[in-house]
């Protein structure tokens, strides 16, 4: 709680430069008006405090379906035309498929699903598109996957090495956010066997993936409601707004807009503002894939030439805010690392876990250096309506 020391301090000092000097002023007009200045500036202080409070505090959350309970990776085969997924598939148009996983006692237990691809630029420039899995009642219940309606698949955008570690390094950045918020997508690994069906050719690959909770669910398991509807920034809740702000600047992530739901849902709750949930992480500089680009929605030029640059693309707060949700990522430092190590071991190339745990901890100096907070994140809030 430094932070509120700190502001303590300001108001102690604030009121002695406003109210100590008129002690001495016979003009009992000024004294009065230099009350009220003080009086105002005080409440702004302490709403401002009070508004970076964590927002969320008290609130109950339910638990997240079984798929979602563990974290070993999933072992599982399914099999269709990745030629007819990119070309008879839409948002309304699906593949009927058969997906088989292994269960905890090592037996097989297959259901069907129905599948088609979703990402427009993925879907003419990766290897794989990633994929939209829907799943029947009948087919769900009493396995694995109950309750859980429709899921996103993260696939390789490239057919590598370093392609596979990029879904790792994605998948990553889902679970290094879970320790910062409670308000956040729930992620599973999945180790696919895809079998690309081409009649005689049919060929086979060993994939990195992972499957990604659905928007409903999520708001289901926080006992909130889906706003499909946009909120500029500003009017959402101040605390975890910042959290999510604060969070696409560790990863460095541009590609994102609040004010326009690009990659990030929104969530209310009752008694609170608008809550952001962000998502969707392989254009950030954490990620750093090959095929990155800095973003440009609505065709906004940004000041960075790589993704590697970090830039706050976060809106000004309340007084305290900022302070807060520093201090809240410096005491969560360690399970946010923890985070990250778990996934040491999984990485093919040692390269690109060193490069994402230098990332995360060159973040962490930022927010401890009083400078760099100041220069490269409060500074660089972004000012009235966009």
């Amino acid at each position: 709680m430094i932070y509120v020391f700190r502001l303590i301090i300001d108001v102690y000092s604030l009121m002695f430069e406003i109210l100590v000097p008129y002690h001495c002023n016979s003009t009992t007009k000024i004294v009065k008006n230099r009350t009220l200045t003080f009086i105002g500036l005080l409440f702004f202080v302490l709403s401002g405090l009070a508004s970076a409070q964590e927002s969320y505090a008290g609130h109950e959350f339910n638990e997240a379906n079984l798929l979602f309970q563990n974290e070993t990776p999933i072992s599982m085969k399914w099999s269709y035309s990745d030629k007819d997924m990119r070309k008879q598939t839409n948002d309304s148009t699906f593949l009927d498929c058969v997906l088989s996983y292994q269960q905890e006692d090592g037996t097989w237990d297959s259901l069907e699903v129905q599948v088609r691809a979703r990402g427009n630029w993925r879907k003419e420039n990766c290897f794989l598109t990633p994929v939209k899995v829907r799943i029947k009642k009948e087919q769900r219940e009493g396995t694995l996957f109950e309750g859980n309606k429709e899921l996103k698949m993260v696939l390789p955008c490239r057919n590598n090495d370093q392609g596979q570690d990029y879904v790792l390094k994605e998948y990553m950045a889902y679970k290094i956010y879970e320790p910062v918020s409670p308000f956040h997508f729930k992620t599973r690994r999945v180790a696919l066997e895809f079998t690309d069906d081409r009649g005689k050719k049919a060929k086979s690959y060993q994939l990195e993936a992972f499957f990604i909770e659905d928007t409903k669910e999520v708001a289901d398991r926080c006992n909130a409601k889906r706003l499909r509807r946009s909120v500029h920034p500003q009017q959402q809740d101040d605390y975890t707004s910042a959290q999510s702000d604060f969070f696409q600047f560790m990863i460095a992530n541009t590609d994102f807009s609040l004010a326009y739901q690009h990659n990030a849902k929104l969530l209310f709750v009752e008694g609170m503002r608008t809550i952001p949930v962000p998502y969707d992480f392989d254009m950030s500089g954490f990620v750093n894939t090959n095929y990155a680009v800095v973003s440009q929605i609505q065709g906004e030029q940004l000041p960075i030439d790589r993704v590697t640059d970090r830039l706050f693309r976060g809106y000004k707060r309340p007084p305290g805010v900022f302070e807060q949700v520093r201090d809240h990522y410096l005491s969560h430092k360690d399970a946010i690392m923890a985070k990250a190590e778990a996934l040491q071991p999984e990485f093919r190339d040692p390269k690109q876990y060193e490069e994402a745990r230098d990332f995360l901890l060159e973040y962490f100096a930022i927010l401890q250096d009083k400078a760099k907070f100041k220069n490269k994140i409060v500074d660089k809030a972004i000012v009235g309506a966009e």
